[in-house]
């Protein structure tokens, strides 16, 4: 109950995100089209992915909660990791059409209003800063949320820059500096968008966990009284925070029922690593597999193992 009280709570805290960012995205559009500042229109883009991340978001925290079916054996812990690589590669595209557009301005220089610019990136900084607060608490445990947070995190500095430049514009009188700081933001959107992109394809494509090492895993498993031997390990994320594994134990050849203290010793051992779905066979004597732990045929003969 308390879980789904906590994911209850994020979901309304996206849902009021995005409706206060769209609206927010509509007022610096106009505002950005109006002053004559590329960088106040590319954050708003920046602010329109923001929107997007956030129904994403959204629509991944309902999915994980979900419980598993006859269909989804695993639940629906991967929805979370499949949205945040889609606002990751959303962020990448419109960092694309910043770079664009900011080369056009430097080739034809426009003047800027750079009172609106700098008043319309004050009230985008405490939007930001403000989402990102609600949403500091989950960052760390969720891939689907960090990927938001991150959104946030970097519209908020690009607001910041935005700022800054507004300033310089003023006193300097140089226009430039308007496109140049859209270039900027354009990299710190790629910057950003980088770590998700690599972090949710390793968990799409079943890697092993951020930050376990496997060999640990094993070691780890292979000093519990009662184990013999560790091979055909597999450790893989069903989502964010949820780790799977399977492999094959060597055991001394005992009864069921007493294999089960070493199993639970095993499960205790793994749960120290933050994984609790385990797959684990019981084995007796030494099979090919225990030669290469980590192989998966894939040919359309499989290998056929004896018991």
């Amino acid at each position: 109950m308390h879980h789904h009280g906590h994911q209850h709570g994020t979901a309304n805290i996206l849902k009021w995100s995005f409706f206060a960012t769209i609206l927010f995205v509509v007022v610096e559009a106009v505002a950005g089209f109006r002053s004559g500042s590329l960088a106040l229109v590319s954050d708003a883009g920046h602010n329109f992915t923001d929107a997007l991340a956030l129904v994403l978001a959204t629509v991944g925290v309902y999915m994980q909660s979900k419980p598993a079916d006859s269909i989804k054996t695993y639940g629906y812990h991967r929805a979370g990791v499949l949205t945040a690589f889609v606002n990751a590669l959303t962020l990448i595209v419109i960092a694309g059409f910043i770079f664009y557009e900011a080369w056009q301005r430097l080739l034809h220089p426009r003047h800027i209003e750079e009172w609106t610019m700098l008043w319309v990136a004050v009230a985008s900084v405490a939007l930001n800063g403000g989402i990102m607060l609600g949403l500091f608490r989950d960052k760390d445990r969720d891939l689907n949320i960090r990927a938001t947070f991150v959104h946030m995190m970097g519209d908020a500095v690009s607001a910041v820059g935005i700022v800054v430049g507004a300033i310089a514009i003023h006193f300097t009188g140089f226009a430039v500096i308007d496109p140049v700081l859209s270039v900027l933001i354009g990299v710190l959107i790629v910057w950003s968008a980088w770590d998700i992109i690599q972090e949710s394809l390793n968990v799409l494509l079943e890697g092993l966990p951020r930050g376990m090492q496997l060999n640990e895993v094993t070691g780890a498993m292979r000093t519990i009284d009662g184990v013999i031997d560790v091979h055909d390990l597999h450790i893989w994320s069903l989502g964010s925070s949820a780790h799977a594994l399977s492999c094959h134990v060597l055991i001394e050849d005992m009864p069921t029922s007493e294999s089960n203290t070493i199993l639970q010793r095993v499960n205790d051992v793994l749960c120290k690593f933050e994984i609790r779905h385990s797959t684990i066979q019981f084995e007796h004597t030494k099979c090919a597999l225990s030669d290469a732990p980590c192989s998966i045929l894939v040919t359309s003969q499989h290998h056929e193992h004896e018991h």
